[in-house]
């Protein structure tokens, strides 16, 4: 049975693995930034001093085998003023916390989460630190927070963190012992180079000998990779990495005009590659649809194109 990891963050990495759920005879494990610091989940940081769990969140949802009704609930979003201590939270995220206080483990948290959801897969938090990333721009501007990282109208040299990061040790063995390691899809500075940025894990990262595989963006981000080509975000993956991907995934769907044009009013593009010789293998399929004008990776799509993926790569 072949071991594949999963690493990022955001709802491109939950899209991913409704697909990924679906293959027979893979071993799958999903390592979660616990980096953001918005919304529901920066409010329980604050008070709790917790990990974000809000991707953690999203990616019980979609490992779930009672997806449907799960997202329903996990997601409903208490309303009210703002005298009203839980509006704005997610029912998901004190479920989380309140597993977290009682159990006096994040770990065990969601491993008791999981188990009660029946979850396809392994979900491994990146760290069980509270911890903030921090962005270096192209005029050395130092950006603290994820959510206030793609509101700078510069370009972003590198990301880090200021304090020791500690990685989990389950997120330390899934990556070492993993034939298919896949990073993305998802926000490429905010959800999944912040897992590679922790030293441990980088570590692991050079040292597996795991095939790895980069599922490209279909756009561009504004405020992360603005005009950025696939090679570019290739680069910032192997320059944070210090070392090389091996295969990337590329969606060459034909982008409707309609659609397309709502995105760029927006400030996306699509991502786009060089004609010139890489490094690294590219492979190209039709993996986007665009249900409700929006371009989305398809999870039945990735399902299909890496049932055929993970057969063909492993150890190198």
């Amino acid at each position: 049975m072949k071991k594949v990891v999963v690493i990022g963050g955001g709802t491109g990495q939950s899209v991913m693995l409704r697909g990924l759920k679906e293959i027979p005879d893979i071993q799958l494990a999903t390592i979660v930034t616990v980096a953001d610091d918005g919304g529901s989940t920066g409010r329980l940081r604050r008070s709790f001093h917790l990990p974000a769990m809000g991707d953690i969140r999203n990616v019980l949802i979609a490992l779930s085998e009672s997806e449907p009704l799960l997202t329903k609930m996990m997601d409903f979003r208490f309303e009210g003023d703002e005298d009203n201590e839980i509006a704005g939270h997610n029912l998901g995220n004190l479920m989380l916390t309140a597993l977290t206080k009682s159990s006096g483990s994040f770990m065990n948290a969601i491993a008791d989460l999981s188990k009660v959801l029946k979850i396809k897969g392994e979900i491994i938090p990146a760290s069980s630190q509270a911890i903030t990333l921090c962005a270096r721009m192209s005029d050395n501007t130092i950006v603290r927070g994820e959510s206030n990282i793609p509101k700078y109208a510069n370009r972003i040299q590198e990301v880090f963190y200021q304090e020791e990061v500690k990685a989990t040790d389950e997120a330390l063995r899934a990556i070492l012992e993993a034939d298919v390691i896949i990073f993305g899809i998802g926000s490429l500075y905010t959800s999944i180079l912040p897992n590679v940025v922790i030293g441990e894990l980088k570590e692991a990262l050079l040292k597996t000998k795991a095939t790895k595989v980069y599922l490209c963006n279909a756009m561009t981000q504004p405020g992360e990779t603005d005009d950025y080509y696939l090679e570019d975000h290739v680069k910032a993956i192997e320059d944070h990495l210090s070392g090389n991907v091996d295969v990337v995934i590329y969606a060459n769907d034909l982008l409707p005009p309609e659609v397309l044009e709502r995105y760029i009013m927006e400030g996306a593009f699509p991502v786009l590659h060089k004609e010139c010789e890489h490094h690294y293998l590219i492979e190209e399929y039709p993996l986007l649809s665009f249900n409700d004008q929006l371009i989305r990776h398809d999870s039945q799509k990735i399902k299909e194109i890496f049932s055929d993926v993970l057969a063909r790569y492993g150890h190198k």
